[in-house]
This record gives C-alpha cells, sequence and structure tokens, in this order.
C-alpha cells in the first residue's frame, strides 16, 4: 500500500490552505492524502474534519482521502504519524499560536522532529498555486545536500518546471580569501570553487533525473539572503537538514529557521538520510 501525504488540520485558515496545497501535491505524486486532527479531549472534531474534507475533495477529486483524529499533543502526533509518511504538511500558523507569531510552535517542533520531509505552507495565494514555474533547492558545502536535492528535482519532475539549485557562500570580513577558496570552506574542500561545490553535489542526483532542467546559481552572500531572493519567483523552497549527532532531531541552523520564518512560499526541510 502507498504511504500517505500527511497534512495536519487543526480548523485554522491556514490548516486549511495546506490542504489545498497537499491535495494538489497528493495528485501531483499519485499518493493517498491522510488529514490528521489532534484534538483534546472535550473537542468536538465533526466541524473541522468535514471543512478539510470538502476542501480537498474540491481541490483533488479522486485522490484517495483518510481522516483521523488523535487526542494527544499535535507536534508528537504528527511525528509519529511522519514515520511512515511521503511527507508532513502544516500550516504556517495554527489556532493556538500567538499573534505575533512568523510560524506557530507545532509547526517548528515538527519540522525540528520529524523522520520524513516536512513542508511548512506559506506565501501568497500565486506562490502556494504553482504559478511561477519554479522550484528553488539550497546547497551547501559537504554532503547534507544529497537528500534535499532528489527532493526537490523528484518535485521539480512531478511539476513539470524548472529546478533553481542555489550555492550561497561568503568570505569573514577582512580574511585574506579568493572566490576560488573562501576561508570557511572545509579544508578537504578548499581546492573546489563553489561553483565545483555545486556541480560535485548536483552530480549524482542530477543522474537520476536526467529530464529535470536545471538552473545553477552561485552567489557571494549570506544563504539566508540568496535563498529568500531565489524563492521570490518560486513555487517551492526546499532546504536540507542534518542530523544531529548523540541527540533526537535536527540541525535546522539560522538559515533553516529563517526559511521557516520567511519564506514567501511553502518550503520544505527535508532530513538528511
Amino acid at each position: 500500500m502507498t504511504i500517505p501525504l500527511v497534512v495536519g488540520i487543526d480548523g485554522s485558515e491556514a490548516s486549511l490552505e495546506a490542504v489545498d496545497w497537499a491535495a494538489r501535491e497528493a495528485a501531483l505524486h499519485t499518493v493517498p492524502l491522510h488529514l490528521l486532527y489532534a484534538a483534546g479531549r472535550d473537542q468536538e472534531a465533526t466541524d473541522v474534519l468535514g471543512a478539510a474534507t470538502g476542501r480537498a475533495r474540491e481541490t483533488a477529486l479522486g485522490v484517495p482521502l483518510s481522516t483521523e483524529v488523535r487526542h494527544e499533543d499535535a507536534a508528537l502526533a504528527l511525528v509519529d504519524t511522519g514515520r511512515n509518511a511521503f511527507a508532513l504538511v502544516v500550516g504556517s500558523r495554527g489556532l493556538g499560536g500567538l499573534s505575533g507569531m512568523l510560524l506557530g510552535s507545532v509547526g517548528l517542533a515538527v519540522a525540528a522532529r520529524s523522520d520524513c520531509p516536512v513542508v511548512v505552507v506559506r506565501g501568497t495565494a500565486e506562490h502556494r498555486d504553482a504559478r511561477f514555474g519554479s522550484v528553488v533547492v539550497g546547497v551547501e558545502e559537504g554532503e547534507g545536500s544529497g537528500t534535499a536535492l532528489r527532493f526537490a528535482l523528484r518535485e521539480a519532475r512531478a511539476r513539470r518546471c524548472r529546478l533553481v539549485a542555489v550555492h550561497a557562500w561568503s568570505t569573514s570580513a577582512g580574511a585574506p580569501a579568493t572566490p576560488r577558496t573562501p576561508v570557511w570552506y572545509a579544508p578537504d574542500s578548499r581546492r573546489r570553487s563553489p561553483v565545483q561545490v555545486l556541480d560535485d553535489a548536483l552530480r549524482g542526483p542530477a543522474e537520476t533525473y536526467r529530464d529535470a532542467s536545471v538552473s545553477r546559481r552561485v552567489v557571494e552572500v549570506p544563504a539566508r539572503q540568496a535563498l529568500l531572493e531565489a524563492a521570490s519567483e518560486a513555487d517551492f523552497l526546499v532546504v536540507g537538514a542534518r542530523r544531529r549527532r548523540g541527540h533526537m532531531g535536527l540541525q535546522l541552523g539560522l538559515t533553516n529557521h529563517a526559511m521557516l520564518h520567511h519564506a514567501p512560499c511553502p518550503v520544505a526541510v527535508v532530513p538528511q538520510i
């Protein structure tokens, strides 16, 4: 049986927007859609499930649909379900979130703990409705971007759009470095230019997706700036996350936190495998 795409719902408008996005995503990849509602003991689930189910069926008629109510913490319920999921999808804010928060606490907790990709549905309707024709992926130095690249290439192929692979680098202030040997690069990569770092990262995943249209972008600016600029004209942003050594969960880092809170389009955090 095909594993489902799981979307967390809570009755908020943000969660309904997440249902819309997830229903289209499920149709793109021909996978079932599973609606998960983590309700309090005294909460009535009928109205929430009914509204979300109606949106899903209206958006992607024909996608196999299932629902589930769990009376436990929403983040724990989603992470547990995500152990056997195509991906987890959440809205950018929930009913319980503070109005000043850019990302709800549930979304942040799930992104930091999940074993599968987590998508936070952000941005305006034009970014959520795939009108730009591009998927952006951040590529870092080292081995941490391979899983994210494969995920992003798969998404670009499913959407029949181009992939924009972004590698950003910057030298420390006052350091005697050249663009070919940024001072913060690890010693084993000093002989590679930033362009070579990106080419090397793409080589393996691109072999699997030979039909993908890939644009390479190497920029000498902080990664947060580079990714936000690229995402301003994108339908989907993908970033990778390393496993925490000796601890549960992922190393989200400053760049991933910035994307989760400020990206102008839906953003996926993909755990490194």
